[in-house]
């Protein structure tokens, strides 16, 4: 620190400009209630799509891929998925280390704890050249994992948990349907099978959820033509029989994604996305975004049901940025009856990105003022003092930890390639 002032003697203007800025970020952290944002995970290579979850018992989990190079690990193939765990509600967090040996890449993240004894954590993730659709399991708060590959099938993506008790879910894109493996014995045994009758293109799992009931729903993105080219139908879908059977609900659509070319990303990475929670007293809650026009700048949408997803509220725009700003990556978690909360990015300070979050006590009826996540960290290429160049990997979560606070963990870059990291806030 005296070094770097030293250097500049003589320019105590800069030096000005650089405490201004930090001390400026403090303060916005400070009145959005939330924690200035920090790095988890390795500090080499590159850290991607992050998954949280928290449990009854103070810990709280990120699984994420690690890319660019795994720390004293030669032989690890990349992506490798890292876990970094706190057992102090994410005051501190464990070193970084591998969830079991991985055979092949590791790729879409998943992490969450059992609603039923707060403490059982589930884990999934494809690998093996994206064919197998792989279930972790921990009973002793993520520092030992048994495994099972719970479907085997060619060409799987974007794997979605939903845990209830023994009853345990796993939904992925296959044969361009939404298929779902089902286990009834806690992670032991899985039977697969579609859970959509559309021929689509693309069916993307956005986020799931088992009810007190016992129903099990999915969200899913249903691309109806490759490259971009068509709308995207949003869905929800439920099982009220164990994943035998399932309906579907289409619940938007949007026109096709926006073109990011020019940060080096695919042609969806932009397009909608559907994610979806229930809360204590099984009301469901689905967040997504969508375009009214193909290639247009998208929003974020909010609606719940009572109704166990027969029938669904007037869907609310609930972001407060302008017209025309660019939303994407809905993340969403529930609590005791009517706790919501939702987050997601946008680019309202054009060119660059930040991550917002609201919540709400009545079921979405109304909410909280919008709370900015990300906050300035110098040294990084990426990051500047009103934003981020660039949301780096297709989605980001949030949790409830032990003590009622929020939990998130998201990724940061400089385009769709690299450099890129992932980081932690939390608050109320």
């Amino acid at each position: 620190m005296f070094s770097s002032l030293s250097v500049l003697r003589g320019k105590s203007w800069l030096v000005c400009a650089v405490l201004l800025t930090l001390l400026t970020c403090v303060a916005l952290a400070a009145d959005s209630g939330f924690s200035p944002q920090a790095r988890v995970g390795f500090t080499v290579g590159d850290q991607w799509e992050p998954a949280i979850a928290a449990d009854g018992y103070g810990h709280v989990y990120v699984l994420y891929p690690q890319y660019g190079t795994v720390p004293d690990c030669r032989a690890c193939p990349l992506p490798t998925l890292v876990l970094v765990s706190s057992d102090d509600n994410g005051v501190t967090w464990q070193e970084p280390r591998q969830i079991g040996p991985p055979a092949s890449g590791q790729f879409d993240a998943q992490i969450v704890v059992d609603p039923v004894d707060h403490r059982t954590v589930y884990a999934a993730w494809i690998q093996n050249h994206e064919t197998d659709t792989v279930v972790a399991k921990s009973v002793d708060f993520g520092q030992s994992w048994s495994q099972v590959i719970a479907a085997r099938n060619a060409d799987t993506d974007k794997p979605v948990l939903a845990v209830h008790g023994a009853d345990v879910y796993v939904a992925f894109n296959h044969a361009r349907q939404m298929w779902v493996a089902a286990s009834h014995d806690g992670g032991i045994t899985f039977s697969s099978g579609a859970a959509s009758t559309a021929k689509l293109n693309w069916s993307l799992p956005g986020g799931g959820t088992v009810d007190p009931a016992g129903n099990v729903y999915f969200a899913w993105a249903g691309y109806t033509r490759t490259q971009g080219k068509r709308t995207v139908n949003l869905y929800t879908s439920k099982s009220a029989d164990g994943g035998k059977t399932w309906s579907t609900h289409l619940m938007d659509v949007s026109g096709a994604p926006p073109d990011c070319s020019a940060q080096h990303c695919g042609w969806s990475y932009l397009g909608a996305q559907i994610t979806m929670a229930s809360d204590a007293a099984g009301t469901l809650y689905a967040l997504w975004n969508a375009g009214r026009e193909d290639k247009s700048p998208e929003r974020i949408y909010f609606a719940s049901s009572t109704t166990g997803g027969a029938t669904w509220s007037q869907k609310l725009d609930v972001s407060s940025a302008a017209a025309g700003v660019e939303h994407a990556f809905p993340a969403i978690t529930a609590g005791s009856a009517g706790d919501v909360r939702i987050a997601w990015m946008d680019s309202r300070v054009n060119p660059l990105w930040n991550t917002y979050y609201r919540s709400s006590t009545n079921g979405g009826a109304t909410w909280s003022q919008e709370s900015r996540l990300s906050s300035y960290v110098p040294a990084y290429t990426y990051i500047q003092g009103d934003g981020f160049v660039f949301p780096f990997g297709d989605y980001f979560g949030i949790a409830i930890d032990s003590q009622g606070r929020t939990h998130a963990a998201w990724g940061e870059g400089l385009n769709f390639k690299s450099p890129g990291s992932i980081w932690h806030s939390s608050g109320r």
